[in-house]
């Protein structure tokens, strides 16, 4: 594989199992952690977490991207995400529920679907990597009615 196409990072130790992780390409830190009474001090995210958070990041970065090239005028934006994990280990995701909030003026529920479907079928790295059944609903509030 070329280098050129590698992500690099770096975690580090802290103490118990609070870590903390770096990404070269954006230089910015975030702490992981286990749960309080559980190894942990509960003072990050955990792993899990940070899949939910980097997949909801990556689709809403997309839909929020193709929304703004089809000039749609989106004025808040949110996202639900509820993970349903194997009981056997590794305990991996295996459904994604994802639950879409837009509110925007004049805002296309058929642009807002397409986008999220572009995002879930093409763009998003994040869904492509994972090995779970994804799912998406999305709800469309136009501004002042």
């Amino acid at each position: 594989m070329a280098e050129e196409n590698a992500v690099h990072a770096q975690l580090t130790w802290v103490e118990g199992m609070q870590f903390v992780g770096r990404a070269d390409a954006s230089g910015v830190a975030v702490v992981l952690d286990g749960a309080a009474g559980h190894g942990g001090l509960g003072s990050g995210l955990r792993p899990m977490e940070m899949v939910l958070i980097g997949l909801a990041g990556c689709t809403a970065m997309d839909v929020i991207s193709i929304l703004q090239k089809k000039r749609q005028e989106v004025t808040a934006f949110r996202m639900n995400l509820k993970g349903y994990r194997a009981a056997e280990h590794p305990k991996r995701y295996t459904r994604i529920e994802i639950e879409y909030l837009l509110r925007g003026r004049n805002l296309s529920e058929e642009a807002v679907a397409r986008s999220i479907e572009l995002s879930q079928t093409k763009y998003c790295s994040v869904s492509a990597s994972l090995n779970a059944e994804i799912t998406y609903t999305y709800h469309v509030e136009q501004e002042g009615a």
